[in-house]
């Protein structure tokens, strides 16, 4: 078993980005939990959840100056892309590695969400980002160009307005 547990040290301090994450949890662990009756059902919840819960830090970053090809988001696509995958293989009765990919979200979980998330959550912070409204208390805080990298940094090279430099600051 590899449960996940939540706790404070997940929390980032976004209300809706912490109770996001608090149901990911849930649902991951639910999965966990599941019989193989219900197994499959279980994944479409979560693989759901995930689309949702991606679609919305997906629009936060839009919103804020990050551009489309920026790290987080095509992080968050090639998750899906894999949990999708692991359904298609549930639907021909291989539970085991819809069992097996649920065990490494649990591992990845908590590095997502303590790098990618956590540099998110702070750049909104820092620009006072309200996700409900999508108003920007501090734009004069944010870029002057796209955030093309993996962490929101605008004090480094991650501030890109060239795709060769995007690339680059992403480890392309």
């Amino acid at each position: 078993m590899s449960t996940l547990v939540w706790s404070d040290d997940l929390a980032l301090g976004i209300e809706q980005m912490d109770q996001t994450h608090v149901e990911f949890v849930e649902l991951r662990n639910a999965v966990e939990a599941a019989t193989d009756e219900q197994l499959l059902q279980r994944w479409k919840d979560l693989i759901d959840h995930t689309q949702i819960h991606f679609d919305n830090e997906d629009k936060w970053m839009r919103d804020t100056n990050f551009a489309a090809s920026n790290c987080h988001t095509t992080h968050h696509k090639a998750v899906l892309d894999v949990m999708r995958e692991g359904l298609n293989y549930g639907l021909k009765g291989h539970f085991v590695v819809v069992r097996k990919m649920n065990a490494e979200l649990a591992t990845w979980f908590p590095q997502h969400a303590d790098t990618m998330d956590a540099a998110l959550s702070d750049y909104l912070k820092r620009i006072g980002y309200d996700t409900a409204t999508g108003q920007i208390a501090h734009p004069e805080a944010m870029p002057g160009g796209q955030i093309h990298g993996c962490s929101g940094n605008t004090d480094t090279d991650l501030v890109a307005t060239e795709p060769a430099e995007a690339a680059s600051s992403c480890g392309h």
